[in-house]
């Protein structure tokens, strides 16, 4: 997974009734009282006695805190400093009102510079001395600063193994080639090369429909070589090497966002750039999933974070968000760390999607979470009353088969050429090279085809409803804890199955309640590469879980446009309630962070209580000792391992080492190219 950079600004122009557009179907949270208490009852059961709401709706946006500062706990350290509040700092500012004459006139003064305007974000980069900020902060219509961070990436049999190649007839009557085809995927990443073969259509004509380069290099290849590989994860279509590593969606159409220069390297205004361009660009490239196998460190709540925040604003939208976890798993010495999820994968409306290892065979039963993948908690903060208040969400969502994956290597490579031993030498033919790649950056593009697949045979879900599917569907793996895999492995074959069931007509007006499928209710168990296992039957809600079969047989309001799923959940007394406005009965919402024991969605042994005395401020305070010995803190999590904007473990580093030392994962035998395209997949 690759990290961005934050940058400076330029002249900024009114935009308020874009904003009341953008803003309006942020969070349509309806508010109502619990049925049930969680305690073994289920939501609306009428053995239940009422319990009044008076708790927090988890991932309220309209809670009653209101932050010390709306500046970055970073960036205010630094624009304080009496030696450093000369110096330039490149920052991001949000806005919530069109500005005053006042704030145009400091933006325009001399020394400010606004080097990026995103329009359809209401942000803009802006490079300034530190000791502005400050003065910036006090304007009313600007609602947060934080720095323009550096964005960095995080670094087969891929269809067998997620029952993909077990389902390539779709449609409902059994003649539609499940390859993705007309959806559009856009990689945000490093480029992608146009001219390897994995790109081809059939009249091999490019599947690459259109490429940005907001890195101000002037190109659209992709001289780092991470793009490519990505790339090649969600949609290569298999010509190389007889189909061995074909993508998950061989057909899709993919829209090539470049945000990582030539050193992989990025910043986190180029990135909210891309993702405004999208915003603007959605429907004339039909883009209905964005692929983020990139990150930067998460400081700031997702409330406040402008990337969170335009991620938010895609999937509102109804665009499916895929971001990489990351791959700070372990420290130098082999040590379990936790809290360690990057953004935007601290975004609770994100699907974020931790590494899994397959130990090289296409059997589910040896399957385990990769050392290096990113545990939860999101340890993002904001800082209410001289305290912080962290946002301890369970993340990521799933995991995903991310160990020594194969995909296309781009010409040139930088990250071949540096590390020979990545290359397979399966090709000498520059278009039809392949190498492997260890990270949750090669998982997220996996979940992100998959996502294609399930939108090609049905257009109309959601993204909330296609990210429910993935959990419910999901296979747990034993021995791993929710902030080690979410609700567990990716089942692509069951998503799709599941997915084909939606029913066509469901509006925003369909009732809690209502009949979800066309059909029955599905076996909930899937069989792959001769392994049947039963799917989590569940999803993650932000800081709780819930389960219960009738979250995939009757419709549920978390499932629409303008909500996260967490919306559904409320907290009050130190126990999880459901709100029945939001969630049906036959939904039960768990109290605890659970350790598998690979069976369904919390079963197992209760790894850690989510629940704290003063509700959901401080869910895992420092120095918890959490279920396996791991010490959860500061020192560790956000200060020893995580300074001055870089994340550490990057792919190319810690991810690598991690795969070798810590995972020993047979390699997949090499199937060595003939040359010839392979077209029967």
């Amino acid at each position: 997974m690759k990290r961005i950079k934050r940058s400076p600004l330029m002249t900024w122009l009114a935009f308020a009734s874009l904003l009341v557009s953008l803003c309006s179907g942020l969070i349509m949270s309806d508010t109502a009282r619990a049925q049930s208490k969680r305690d073994g009852i289920l939501i609306g059961d009428v053995n239940g006695s009422p319990t009044d709401r008076g708790g927090i709706l988890i991932g309220d946006e309209e809670s009653q805190d209101t932050p010390d500062e709306k500046v970055s706990s970073e960036l205010l350290e630094h624009s304080l400093d009496v030696e450093r509040k000369n110096e330039r700092v490149r920052v991001i500012l949000q806005f919530n009102d069109k500005l005053s004459p006042a704030l145009d006139a400091l933006l325009s003064s001399n020394g400010v510079s606004v080097r990026r305007l995103m329009r359809n974000l209401n942000a803009a980069a802006v490079e300034l001395p530190a000791r502005v900020v400050r003065q910036l902060s006090e304007f009313k219509e600007v609602s947060f600063i934080s720095v323009d961070e550096e964005v960095k990436p995080f670094g087969g049999h891929l269809a067998q193994t997620t029952g993909v190649d077990s389902i390539r007839q779709a449609g409902d009557n059994g003649t539609t080639t499940l390859d993705g085809r007309g959806v559009g995927i856009a990689i945000i990443d490093s480029g992608i090369d146009p001219l390897h073969n994995s790109f081809k259509g059939s009249n091999n004509a490019s599947r690459i429909i259109k490429s940005m380069d907001f890195t101000g290099e002037n190109r659209f290849d992709d001289p780092y070589g991470h793009g490519t590989h990505v790339a090649g994860i969600a949609a290569g279509n298999g010509r190389v090497s007889n189909g061995k590593y074909i993508g998950i969606a061989p057909a899709a159409n993919l829209i090539n966002l470049r945000v990582l220069n030539a050193q992989g390297i990025g910043a986190a205004s180029r990135l909210l750039s891309a993702l405004d361009w999208v915003l603007a660009n959605r429907t004339a490239y039909n883009i209905r999933v964005v692929n983020m196998s990139l990150g930067m460190q998460a400081v700031d709540s997702y409330k406040n974070d402008p990337i969170c925040t335009a991620v938010r604003r895609l999937v509102n939208v109804g665009i499916v968000v895929v971001a990489a976890a990351g791959n700070n798993g372990k420290d130098g010495s082999g040590s379990k760390l936790y809290g360690q999820v990057h953004s935007p994968g601290n975004e609770p409306s994100a699907i974020t999607v931790g590494a899994s290892d397959t130990k090289g065979t296409t059997a589910r039963n040896d399957d385990g979470v990769a050392t290096y993948s990113s545990r939860g908690p999101t340890r993002s903060f904001q800082t209410i009353n001289g305290t912080k208040k962290y946002d301890n969400l369970i993340k990521p969502d799933m995991v995903a088969p991310g160990n020594k994956i194969v995909s296309a290597q781009s010409s040139n490579a930088k990250i071949a050429s540096e590390n020979p031993s990545l290359q397979t030498g399966n090709s000498d033919n520059s278009q039809r090279k392949m190498m492997k790649l260890n990270g949750s950056s090669m998982a997220a593009p996996v979940v992100a085809g998959t996502a294609a697949l399930m939108l090609q045979v049905r257009p109309n879900l959601t993204p909330n409803l296609v990210k429910s599917i993935l959990m419910y569907t999901a296979q747990p793996l034993a021995g791993y804890s929710m902030f080690e895999q979410g609700t567990g492995q990716l089942n692509a074959k069951g998503a799709v199955e599941l997915g084909k069931l939606v029913r066509t007509d469901l509006t925003a007006t369909t009732a809690v309640g209502s009949p979800l499928l066309t059909t029955t209710t599905p076996a909930q168990q899937s069989v792959i590469s001769g392994t049947t296992f039963p799917w989590a039957r569940g999803i993650i809600v932000n800081s709780s879980y819930a389960t219960g079969t009738n979250l995939i047989t009757q419709y549920q309001k978390i499932f629409k446009l303008g909500v996260i799923l967490g919306d559904g959940v409320i907290l009050g007394d130190g126990v999880i309630l459901g709100d029945t406005t939001m969630l049906s009965s036959g939904v039960v919402l768990g109290d605890n962070v659970m350790k598998s024991n690979g069976v369904i969605l919390g079963d197992g042994t209760i790894f850690c209580n989510l629940r704290a005395s003063s509700g959901i401020t401080l869910l895992m305070s420092n120095g918890v000792v959490l279920g396996d010995g791991v010490v959860l803190g500061d020192g560790v999590v956000l200060g020893d391992m995580v300074a001055n904007g870089v994340v550490l473990g990057d792919f190319t580093t810690q991810a690598y080492s991690a795969a070798s030392a810590g995972d020993p994962t047979p390699s997949m035998e090499l199937e060595v190219d003939t040359g010839a395209d392979y077209l029967d997949f």
